[in-house]
Formats: structure tokens, sequence, C-alpha cells
């Protein structure tokens, strides 16, 4: 039987529920898939599918309080250049799983840090890709850069290895505010790094920023957006601090008296917002922002946005494979994760293994329920029409759910289309609530998640 509607209920923004930038959830992996199952699911793929490569660098030179990511801090640079070594071994390995011919749309290089890499590491790893791969004509090679470990060298190094997009962490310019998530990264060296970038020709700059952090006030994000607006970002991300001391142990250095409630929260995300779209950026989803005629805002308006592991994209790829410890793939037939730790993913490498621990194989039902949620978090709308037509008979409870959800709906959240919906502009702090109603596992075990809002 189908659980109650809880999406529109008066305390439904102080609920915690996923991000959705995978169904089924991180949570809900297991060790059903192993090394074995990733072996099979990369021999299976067609010869001419599209992948993308996601290479993770858990090492950084300091630990932010604030991020709940699979990072490491290293007091020296052996251990970073010895992680190197096994990440460009599961390189080889998985090139030889694939064969020559899959072309490449994507590569991404995140952590962590993968700025923390020396020039000659950023120029050894980029080789490596190039040599085993087969890059599209077209595509497109980002980033993660922490301006604080930034040199002229390092940025030699990536323009040369051919970056075409840089993700810049933010989060707050407020010192006090930098101080409370211990990361302290002035407006200066943040600017420098971005001339720098496009100075060498890269011209695709993201900006990620911080809503919701210990004491940040509404006053001190306008003043940091204002600041990044003048930077002028291609993309901007605009996250909800999601405070999971649960699960990151490091943000109990975090003092819980100083953290915005949910009211607060709401009102910097929506000014924050305001702010953005007055200044010519259009809203992508629930988080992003970016210039109109950026190649995402069009893949917004077109209806081909997508919605992958790194958040929303435009990437057109069937596969995303991860490498490094922890690394997540997504495969067409499920979700692949390698072992968190980096000793045990040292051990799998050096035996010549893959390092898959777990991950998810999609059943039928998952598959529908995906279609839905991808759908309703990049056009904050449903067709379950469309569902129906991709997913047979396996959609019907997608359709009995978004029946349910437009008979419980307040009077105005929802705009009926066809058998589906839209969701009104007024509702659409509830579009993880209304996506999790899709959801089988956090409806039967909810795991612990950030706020909703």
């Amino acid at each position: 039987m189908m659980s109650q509607i809880t999406a529109f209920e008066p305390d439904a923004l102080e609920r915690s529920v996923p991000r959705y930038t995978s169904y089924p959830t991180a949570p809900h992996f297991t060790d059903g898939v192993c090394s074995a199952t990733y072996r099979r699911w990369l021999g299976e793929l067609a010869p001419d599918a599209k992948i993308s490569l996601y290479l993770h660098i858990p090492f950084c030179d300091e630990l932010c309080w604030f991020c709940a990511c699979r990072t490491q801090g290293s007091r020296n640079y052996r251990p970073v250049s010895r992680y190197l070594d096994l990440l460009i071994a599961e390189i080889d390995q998985v090139a030889g799983l694939l064969g020559p011919d899959h072309p490449i749309s994507q590569v991404h290089w995140g952590g962590g840090s993968p700025t923390i890499l020396s020039p000659d590491d950023m120029y050894r790893l980029s080789t490596v890709i190039h040599e085993r791969f087969p890059l599209s004509q077209n595509a497109e090679f980002a980033v993660e850069i922490d301006p604080r470990d930034m040199t002229e060298p390092r940025l030699d190094a990536l323009a040369a290895a051919g970056l075409s997009r840089a993700s810049i962490g933010v989060q707050d310019f407020e010192p006090r505010v930098q101080a409370a998530i211990g990361r302290r990264q002035g407006y200066d060296i943040t600017k420098k790094v971005i001339d720098g970038l496009r100075a060498r020709g890269v011209t695709g700059i993201n900006i990620d920023l911080l809503y919701g952090l210990p004491g940040q006030t509404a006053e001190t994000l306008m003043s940091t957006i204002e600041k990044v607006i003048g930077l002028g970002p291609d993309r901007l991300a605009l996250f909800g601090y999601a405070h999971v001391p649960w699960m990151a142990r490091r943000q109990k250095m975090i003092d819980e008296s100083i953290l915005p409630g949910t009211t607060m929260r709401r009102r910097q995300a929506t000014l924050a917002a305001q702010m953005l779209r007055e200044a010519g950026y259009a809203p992508i989803g629930i988080d992003h922002f970016a210039k109109p005629a950026d190649a995402m805002a069009l893949a917004a308006a077109d209806g081909s946005l997508r919605r992958n592991f790194q958040g929303y994209t435009v990437d057109p790829a069937v596969a995303l494979i991860g490498m490094g410890a922890s690394a997540i793939g997504s495969m067409p037939q499920g979700y692949v994760q390698n072992d968190p730790s980096t000793a045990g993913y040292q051990k799998a490498i050096e035996a010549g293994k893959l390092a898959t621990t777990r991950g998810k194989a999609f059943t039928a039902d998952d598959r529908a329920r995906r279609d839905a949620i991808e759908q309703i978090l990049c056009r904050f709308a449903l067709d379950p029409d469309a569902v129906t037509t991709r997913h047979g008979i396996a959609a019907l409870p997608v359709c009995e759910i978004a029946e349910a959800l437009l008979a419980a709906a307040p009077e105005g959240a929802l705009i009926p289309k066809g058998r589906g919906f839209v969701i009104a502009d007024g509702w659409r702090s509830h579009t993880r609530l209304i996506a999790a109603e899709f959801d089988a596992y956090f409806q039967n075990r909810p795991a612990r998640h950030s706020l909703a809002v």
C-alpha cells in the first residue's frame, strides 16, 4: 500500500531528505555489487557508447570543517604521489576492459583538492588519460580548484592539459563565517586565480556558494554574492549547508548554536536567488544558476538537462566511470562504488583487481522511479505518460503517486498537466520533498540526510 503523502504537511521543510544526485541513493548501496559485477557491466557497454570519467583525488592540504566529502589531509606529498600511481594503474585496468573505441564526452577531476597535485603530476595524469581514452572533439575537461593552493606553475599545467572548466569553491567571503567553518580564503586570492585562468584561455568558470553556514546572515551572504557577481562566472551553485556530523565527523568542530534556523535559511536562499536573477543569471533546477547563453541554461530550457553525482549536467554520456578511492560510477545496469578507504583501494589495485566494494543493480521499479525523480529535479515537472512509454508496467507506482500528489496538494501548489503536474513557482522549495514521495527506499527505510531547504 502506498504511504501517505507528506510533502505538503506544515512541518515538511523541517525534514531531511536526499539531494537526489542518484536514485537509489548511496545509503542504499550494498555489497551485492562487487568487482566481478562491475567487470561484467563494463564488458556489456555498447562499443560506441559515450562515457565520461570522474577521477577522485581525496587529499587536501587542510581539511575544511563544513565539508562532508571523502577527503583526507596530507602533511607531505609522498602519499599523494603514491596515490597517483594507484589511480593511473586503475585507469590502465579500466581502459583495458572498455576497449579503445568509446568516445569520452567529459573528464572531471574532483576531491578533495585535485590542485594539490604538483604541476608535473597534473601533466602526467592528463597525458595518461589522453593516451588511454579517445576524447571527443568537444569533450569538457573540468577540475575542482582550491584557490588557496594554486600557483602560476599549476595554472600553466592545467591550461597545457586542456582545462576548459574550473569549479571554484567560495562558500562565503565573510571572515567571521570562514573562521567558523575552518576555511580562510580571501576575495583577492580567488580573483587572482580566476584572472589567471582566463588569461590562459579557460573560459568556463563555476563558483560554489553555501547558505545556512554557522554565523552566516542574509547580509553577509548578499555581500559575498555581490562580489561573486563581479567575478562574472558562467555558472553558480547555491547549496544549502548540510550539517551531518554523524556522517562527517569534522563537522563536530562547528558550533551548532550559531547555525541559522530553517526560517533564516529560507530567507538566505530566497534573497540570494533573487540577487542572481536580477544580475541576469537563469535559475537551473533547485540549486544552480547560469548565464542565459550557457549550455546548462540552454539544456534547462530545452528539457535536456540531466542530473548525476556531480549535480546538474549537460553531459550526454550513458555511463560515468568513477576512479579513485570512494569514487562512484553510474552504468546503464546500476551504480558502483570503489572502496572508500585509501588502504582498501590500494590493496585492490595493487592486486590487479577493480576496487569496487558496493553498489546497486537497478530493478525495473528503480528505473521508472529514477526517471520520475530526475524529471522533477531537472524540470520541476513530471510526465507519467513519458515514464510509462519508457518503462511499461513498472511505471504504475509512478502514475499512482502522481495522482495522489495532485489530490493532496494545496490549491495552486501543483499545476495539472495531463496525468502529471508542474510545480508552481511558489512551491519549488518543496521539490526534494515531492521527489521523495517517489523514493521507495526512503519511504520504507529513511536514512539521515540534509534539510529540505
